[in-house]
């Protein structure tokens, strides 16, 4: 440690968000923090991929307008999620509330069995089969052609659509409460999601060289599938894309993102780092982190 590393207080004068992200510790993961968040505006002035994956809980907490304003900011150029991101980001939009009481419910059995959530998906999916649609382009449509949605602008994935950034959304059959609805349609559900794997595997290349991922809060799914949609890239793209930084944040440590976001994907360059920390927290200060970094060209 050096005494130049050491924090220091909130001036008196000149408060803002520039001098309270200056005044962080250049230490562990405060300097961490900072490396991402410029490796993030680098990424974007570059012209290089920002891939950014979700959990469920990241739409549950409230964070889709920081999300979709880096979109619009042209910052994040795919965004990927697993089905409970895809189900709380439609709830939230076509109903303006999602989330239930899952002890409650399983005790009679009601748990997940909303009509609308379950119908209006499955049917949505069915569509993007017919038509060729990814599941994420699939929902986004849903909402965009929808008579009665409650919040458009809190949708990642209607926000994605509007912005011009590709997403996808990755299911595990059997894991998602649309899937016990009557209308599910096993046939649809592989076909939209496997399209978006492909649609995922297709945004890595740009990450050669700079580019960021950032797995937010998906300690399973979005790992697994990032690893094998890095594999396809690698495969069709002689080894590359390498020399990239990599970043989990989530509320505790887990070992597919330490091994499969963090790890193996940088082992032939690049960076990963490790962010620990509630989302709600962590996501927002991150986000505005990367903001007043691109503020700084």
């Amino acid at each position: 440690m050096r005494a130049e590393d050491f924090s220091r207080p909130v001036p008196h004068a000149g408060r803002s968000f520039a001098a309270f992200l200056d005044a962080l510790p250049d230490i562990l993961v405060a300097r961490d923090l900072r490396q991402v968040a410029r490796d993030v505006a680098q990424a974007s002035r570059r012209g290089r991929a920002v891939v950014v994956m979700l959990g469920g809980h990241i739409v549950k907490t409230g964070l889709a307008p920081v999300l979709i304003d880096l979109m619009q900011r042209g910052v994040i150029t795919h965004v990927g999620m697993n089905g409970s991101a895809a189900i709380h980001d439609y709830e939230m939009a076509r109903f303006g509330a999602t989330s239930e009481d899952v002890a409650a419910g399983l005790r009679h059995g009601t748990f997940g069995m909303a009509e609308e959530t379950g119908r209006e998906l499955n049917e949505a999916f069915v569509l993007g089969m017919r038509e060729g649609w990814g599941m994420g382009e699939s929902v986004a449509r849903a909402l965009e052609a929808h008579p009665q949605v409650a919040h458009p602008e809190l949708s990642v994935m209607l926000g994605a659509r509007r912005a011009g950034v590709t997403s996808s959304v990755h299911a595990a059959l059997g894991a998602e409460i649309i899937h016990q609805h009557p209308a599910a349609n096993g046939a649809a559900i592989g076909d939209t999601s496997h399209r978006d794997f492909r649609r995922l595997a297709a945004a890595l290349p740009a990450l050669h060289d700079g580019g960021v991922v950032l797995n937010l809060g998906s300690a399973v799914i979005m790992p697994e599938v990032f690893l094998k949609a890095l594999t396809v890239a690698r495969n069709l793209g002689e080894g590359q894309p390498t020399g990239f930084t990599t970043c989990d944040l989530d509320m505790q440590r887990h070992y597919r993102p330490r091994m499969n976001v963090v790890q193996r994907p940088t082992l032939e360059g690049g960076r990963g780092y490790e962010i620990t920390g509630h989302h709600e927290i962590m996501v927002p200060l991150l986000s505005w982190a990367i903001v007043e970094e691109l503020s700084r060209a």
